[in-house]
């Protein structure tokens, strides 16, 4: 009996796949904001963990979940982008936010080194076609 039987590797690989199927969407970090919904489709994925700033509905900001003050938000970001191969960026706002705070908050992001910003949203928004988007 020389053969080496892959029947257990192979169900054992089956399992670790299915659990981390199951656990990645689970690991994705942020602050609980209440996003505006529209109808645009998602960005792709990358191979580095992405980088997400949030304003939550009171105006903190927030660096993934550690709250920044706005004074230190460029200097903070210069020092993040340096480290940083991609200049991807996620930006998360409530929806009670007003537009002016968005602005400045995307005009930091740019002088602090990222210069494309994703802005992230939920899905089943207003289509603006006319149609109803759910």
């Amino acid at each position: 009996m020389a053969e080496i039987n892959v029947t257990p590797m192979v169900d054992v690989m089956l399992v670790l796949l299915i659990i981390f199927m199951v656990a990645a969407p689970l690991l994705t970090v942020g602050v609980p904001v209440e996003l505006p919904k529209t109808a645009a489709s998602s960005l792709p994925s990358e191979a580095e963990e992405p980088l997400a700033v949030t304003i939550t509905a009171e105006g903190t900001v927030m660096i993934q979940t550690t709250e920044v003050p706005m004074d230190e938000l460029i200097n903070r970001l210069r020092a993040i982008a340096v480290e940083r191969a991609d200049d991807r960026i996620f930006l998360r706002a409530d929806g009670a936010v007003p537009y002016q705070t968005v602005a400045q908050v995307m005009g930091a992001l740019n002088r602090g080194g990222f210069s494309s910003i994703g802005l992230v949203t939920d899905s089943g928004g207003p289509a603006m076609d006319g149609a109803d988007g759910g």
